[in-house]
């Protein structure tokens, strides 16, 4: 894949998936903006996908 595929993709996840995120809304409310970032990254198979096309980004 090139960069332009991955930043579309990426968007495209972004866009459908993590705009109106009803979790990450309830994680941010309860218990605050970084436990809901880390939730994000760490454990959302969203938020994996994303941080391996972050991987590849920067391997190139």
């Amino acid at each position: 894949m090139d960069k332009k595929s991955i930043f579309k993709e990426l968007t495209e996840l972004q866009d459908e998936y993590c705009k109106d995120c009803f979790i990450k809304q309830h994680f941010r409310k309860e218990y605050g903006k970084t436990y809901a970032h880390s939730f994000c990254i760490n454990k959302c198979t969203v938020g994996e996908r994303l941080k391996a096309y972050g991987e590849v980004l920067t391997n190139r």
